[in-house]
């Protein structure tokens, strides 16, 4: 079974960049893709972005598209969410997930397998 750990949350200014990591831990060869949610407090959890594992492709909300880079480092089974121009909106709680089987999407959180514990990202205007 794999484990989720995120870290590299924080607060930061509107403009400015964090950078989130979620190290994999356990046997990660059966991964379809891994992701970013976030959930902001009264709202429902939402999807960031996405990554293949098997051909590194990638989508991403809208609302992140040209700022959030999702990346992932297979020696160091590390996935990385790079946050540029953060906006207010941004404010929640990351969590990394993983799923295993056909197809990822951003909207069905039920069909990820395993989820990390979450890291604090707070935007101030």
């Amino acid at each position: 079974q794999v484990h989720l750990v995120e870290s590299g949350g924080g607060s930061v200014q509107a403009g400015g960049s964090l950078r989130l990591s979620c190290a994999a831990y356990g046997f990660t060869d059966s991964i379809t893709c891994m992701a970013w949610f976030r959930q902001a407090p009264g709202k429902e959890r939402e999807g960031v972005a996405i990554l293949y594992t098997d051909d590194g492709s990638t989508i991403y909300a809208d609302s992140v598209k040209g700022r959030f880079t999702i990346s992932r480092d297979n020696a160091r089974d590390t996935l990385y969410l790079q946050m540029n121009s953060l906006q207010s909106e941004d404010t929640g709680m990351y969590y990394c997930a993983l799923k295993y089987g056909f197809g990822c999407t951003l909207t069905k959180t039920w069909e990820y397998n395993m989820w990390g514990q979450g890291t604090q990202v707070t935007v101030s205007s």
